[in-house]
């Protein structure tokens, strides 16, 4: 067993590269081990994530078995599912956009999605849903599914897809009516670099990706220690790695959250 290992659940290999940098740049010398599993994001598509929980179960046994310390789901589709058996397994299991949500609440009331496949819409919701209960907040949630988007990506067409989600996070953006634009999936974390170089004054709603927040929270949950996340107004939430906190089978009931 490799001490304090973290395991990332993907869906894509394109993922691998993304994280392994990100882990040189803030995290050097962590063991990671990634374990990719497509079929799980199509399986979840077709037929709803909870479809999937017991493959998800034992991929997450299989990384328990492998040594991982705690494990990343890189997969929006599928996080809701990879926390609750994690919870089962008594392993710590973080879902990537769960720092991004916690964030998301902390800088506003109103809060816009953005995904390029249905299946993400609910699970993000609900994820929401948590983290506005967890810091005893009302807020207002509206998904939007970007057309086209997802489709270049399968095509291998990243950049169209990218352009499509970041056209849309422009518009949003410039009707004002939000404090939080949400890129639901760790395939468009781009386009938050997109709209912060084009914002000259730092003003607008603040544009959130998953990927580097999500990996600085797995990194500490490998000790089995509290994770801290920096928040986009300067505070700080922190988690205890246990079954009461994020890594539980804590499911969202809908209060604090309006969604449309």
């Amino acid at each position: 067993m490799v001490s304090g290992m973290l395991t990332l659940l993907h869906t894509s290999p394109v993922h691998v590269p993304v994280f392994d940098g990100l882990r040189d740049q803030d995290a050097a010398g962590l063991p990671l081990r990634h374990l990719v599993r497509p079929e799980l994001l199509a399986m979840a598509r077709e037929s709803g994530p909870d479809a999937v929980a017991e493959e998800v179960a034992g991929a997450l046994a299989g990384a328990a078995g492998d040594g991982a310390a705690a494990v990343l789901c890189t997969c929006s589709t599928i996080g809701a599912v990879a926390e609750a058996a994690g919870a089962a397994l008594d392993l710590p299991v973080l879902r990537v956009d769960r720092p991004m949500a916690a964030a998301a609440v902390a800088a506003g009331t109103r809060i816009t999605v953005l995904a390029t496949v249905e299946s993400t819409l609910a699970p993000t919701a609900e994820l929401l849903a948590a983290e506005a209960d967890r810091a005893g907040r009302t807020v207002r949630v509206r998904a939007e599914l970007v057309p086209g988007a997802w489709d270049r990506y399968e095509a291998g067409d990243t950049e169209g897809c990218v352009a499509a989600v970041a056209a849309a996070a422009r518009r949003v953006r410039d009707a004002g009516d939000t404090d939080a634009i949400v890129l639901a999936q760790v395939s468009i974390a781009a386009v938050a670099d997109r709209l912060a170089a084009d914002a000259a004054d730092g003003g607008g709603p603040v544009v959130l990706s998953s990927p580097r927040h999500g990996l600085r929270a797995a990194a500490r949950l490998t000790g089995g220690a509290a994770y801290v996340q920096g928040a986009s107004d300067g505070s700080v939430t922190t988690w205890a790695a246990d079954r009461s906190g994020p890594c539980g089978a804590r499911r969202a009931t809908g209060s604090g959250v309006g969604l449309s």
